[in-house]
């Protein structure tokens, strides 16, 4: 299968040539899969943003290429901007990013700029409205009378309505109270599903990430320095720890019983494998009962 989203040997430097030269990304090669739920936590200054800013042609790499759905994005002029619909980046607090008088005019502006007929425009805002669960009655109020959680959601919501075949988000959750964050990834799910989208999602909430991706990607220094299931990842958490990361707080419990002498496996990563872990031992079966 085609990857949806591949970069070969991607390097970026910043400011190249001056005191203030950074090299941002470091020979990085990766993919990603269509309709694959990708997690991407890093360091500040890991590379993170840098990165997904190259998976839409935002930024044009030093060296390497990169790749959409088998093509260069960077091939033609005509492609980079086609890219850009089909590779949806919700940046970090979109909802700075609103503008338009309207809550619906704002969820239109991508669909409009993609020229879209009007009736088109118009079926995609309201589907794009139910997707992250915008009431109609709010379709004709101004985005800045909103409340901080629905202006994420009418911020998604644009980007959505350009129906990208892969949704990549910056701290989609950021700010946001239990009910709102778990609303907001259930939203996200909700389109993945549908679509069959490829999503990725940058987090420094390990207990979302372990939560909902399949695949795990940890970039340390400008690259990536693991890759695999977030059982696969978290059972590295003393390594993560080394990278300045934390890990789930449930990882974190049994990695101090782990310390204390107790027969468990560090690299659970939600409550319920916990929990699962923890019956067992109670039932005297051990942590492989």
């Amino acid at each position: 299968m085609t990857p949806i989203i591949e970069l070969q040997n991607v390097s970026h430097i910043y400011s190249p040539g001056t005191p203030f030269e950074h090299a941002a990304l470091r020979n990085v090669s990766l993919s990603i899969a269509p309709g694959e739920f990708v997690g991407l936590i890093g360091h500040t200054g890991s590379g993170k943003s840098t990165l997904i800013q190259h998976m839409n042609g935002l930024l044009k790499p030093t060296e390497g290429k990169v790749f959409f759905g088998g093509e260069d994005i960077w091939k033609d002029p005509k492609f980079t901007r086609q890219t850009r619909f089909k590779v949806g980046l919700v940046f970090q607090y979109p909802e700075y990013q609103l503008f338009e008088e309207t809550v619906y005019k704002d969820i239109a502006f991508g669909p409009k700029n993609m020229g879209l007929s009007e009736d088109e425009i118009r079926e995609r805002v309201y589907r794009a409205a139910g997707f992250v669960g915008i009431e109609k009655e709010n379709m004709e109020k101004s985005p800045f009378d909103l409340s901080g959680g629905q202006k994420r959601r009418v911020a998604i919501a644009g980007v959505i309505a350009m129906e990208p075949d892969v949704l990549i988000l910056d701290e989609p959750t950021a700010g946001l109270d239990p009910v709102g964050r778990q609303s907001i990834l259930q939203n996200i799910r909700d389109y993945q599903k549908a679509q069959n989208a490829a999503v990725i999602m940058v987090s420094h909430s390990m207990e979302e990430i372990a939560s909902n991706v399949d695949r795990l990607i940890v970039m340390d220094h400008g690259a990536p320095a693991m890759s695999g299931s977030p059982e696969e990842v978290f059972s590295h958490a003393q390594e993560l720890v080394s990278m300045g990361l934390n890990v789930p707080r449930v990882t974190q419990v049994f990695l101090q019983l782990k310390k204390l002498g107790a027969d468990v496996d560090s690299s659970v990563f939600t409550v319920e494998q916990g929990a699962q872990q923890l019956l067992s031992m109670l039932k005297g079966g051990g942590r492989d009962a």
